[in-house]
């Protein structure tokens, strides 16, 4: 009997311990100690309708994540079936994720879809993926390993690649100059990465969480024109990089310049310039758009002197 008593202990420690050890190569949005959701039970998101705090005497770990339950049903339900109960794509915001990175979320934001446990980073990612839930949530299930294996990192999205932006490796446009600050204040100011935004495959720094929100109610307004590059270069059928601080307010744009000089230039006959940047530009997208392996050579002034 006592044998018995044993091999039964034995076995129940050792499907435990496999329970726990259950792994897969993944992400996992954890508190500092390890615990997912926040501390909410997942089970009451199905069985409540609504997120319930979890109590620390009813927990279980599952695929590296410490899992927190409002009774020993919600926990006894969880171990018979986790792959049902559990928050997909490692309790990140599952729109960011269909946008190709990582976000924090808020409980209030679950959505059940297809039996999946969905959650949102805010209202604004809440309206994002309700505009299309089928597409966000095949785009979330198709990046989802490629973000894993970035680490929570931005990854390039099939759509973005349309797109052509002067941004450096992590793909950061402006240098992590603030965009909406040239709009607003006297000169432009340094963001921060605490504040960010992604648009059109590029991300965006701000210096306060208020421009971050202007710049994500209407980007189109704010974005510098013609991907961040130079303007004269572009006008003339270049790529060139610019300096930040050498830019001008067209028409309600942002234009920059790689240096003063191709800044004069440009302005000896601003609204034909502007003209020929933008006949170029669609052209030079057309052949660089997801292509992009560095600047072209300097370009050239009317006289044909090189221009840094």
């Amino acid at each position: 009997m006592l044998r018995k008593q044993i091999l039964i202990l034995v076995f129940t420690f050792f499907s435990a311990f496999a329970f726990a050890q259950s792994t897969e190569p993944s992400l996992l949005n954890l508190n500092s100690k390890g615990v997912i959701l926040d501390g909410y039970d997942p089970v009451a998101f199905f069985t409540d309708n609504k997120p319930v705090l979890g109590d620390a005497q009813f927990q279980t770990n599952y695929q590296g994540a410490i899992y927190y339950f409002a009774n020993k049903e919600h926990l006894d339900a969880f171990m018979a079936n986790p792959e049902k109960y559990k928050p997909q794509f490692g309790a990140y915001c599952a729109y960011a994720v269909s946008l190709g990175r990582t976000a924090p979320i808020d409980v209030n934001t679950f959505s059940i879809v297809d039996g999946r446990l969905l959650l949102q980073h805010n209202q604004r990612a809440v309206n994002g993926w309700n505009k299309d839930v089928k597409g966000n949530l095949d785009l979330a299930d198709k990046y989802w390993p490629k973000v894993v294996a970035n680490k929570g990192k931005q990854i390039t999205t099939d759509d973005e690649k349309k797109f052509l932006n002067n941004v450096n490796t992590d793909g950061l446009i402006l240098e992590g100059y603030d965009v909406v600050s040239y709009f607003t204040g006297d000169k432009p100011v340094m963001g921060n990465k605490d504040f960010e935004a992604r648009y059109q495959g590029a991300t965006y720094w701000f210096s306060t969480a208020e421009n971050a929100n202007k710049f994500k109610d209407n980007p189109e307004k704010f974005a510098p024109q013609f991907g961040g590059f130079c303007g004269y270069a572009v006008s003339l059928g270049k790529l060139r990089p610019v300096n930040p601080l050498i830019y001008q307010l067209y028409k309600g744009k942002l234009i920059l310049q790689h240096t003063q000089e191709a800044y004069d230039i440009f302005n000896k006959d601003l609204d034909k310039n502007v003209m020929k940047a933008e006949s170029n530009w669609p052209k030079i997208i057309k052949k660089k758009a997801g292509k992009f392996k560095g600047y072209d050579a300097p370009a050239m002034s009317p006289e044909n002197k090189m221009i840094s």
